[in-house]
C-alpha cells in the first residue's frame, strides 16, 4: 500500500496551504526564542554580551516569559474554529428518502 507525502485526503497539503501549519511553526519558534531569552535572564546561559549588563536581568527573564506566552498563543490560535467553520465540511446522512437526517459532518 502506497502512502503519499500529501497524506490522507491531502490533509497535510491543506494544512500547508491554509497557513495553520506555518502559524504553529511560528509559535513554536517564538516559544523557543523565549526560552533562550529566559535562560539568559536567569544566567543559565552566558554569552558574554555586554548589552545584557545594561538591562536588569529580571527584565530579560520577564521578556522571555512574555515571548513564551505569545508563542503558545500563536501556535494555538490556528486550531480554533477550523472544525466549526464549516468551509470544507459535508453532511453525513442517516436514513433513506424524506426520513433522512444529518448525523454529523466530515471534512472534504
Amino acid at each position: 500500500m502506497f502512502i503519499s507525502f500529501v497524506g490522507v485526503n491531502g490533509y497535510f497539503y491543506k494544512e500547508l496551504i491554509a497557513g495553520s501549519f506555518m502559524k504553529k511553526m511560528t509559535g513554536y519558534v517564538v516559544s523557543i526564542v523565549g526560552i533562550v531569552v529566559m535562560a539568559l535572564g536567569f544566567q543559565m546561559i552566558d554569552f558574554g554580551w555586554e548589552i545584557l549588563n545594561l538591562v536588569p536581568l529580571n527584565y530579560v527573564a520577564g521578556a522571555g516569559l512574555v515571548l513564551v506566552g505569545i508563542g503558545v498563543l500563536i501556535s494555538l490560535k490556528g486550531e480554533k474554529g477550523k472544525v466549526s467553520s464549516g468551509k470544507d465540511e459535508v453532511p453525513i446522512y442517516e436514513g433513506v428518502g424524506k426520513s433522512r437526517r444529518i448525523v454529523g459532518y466530515r471534512t472534504v
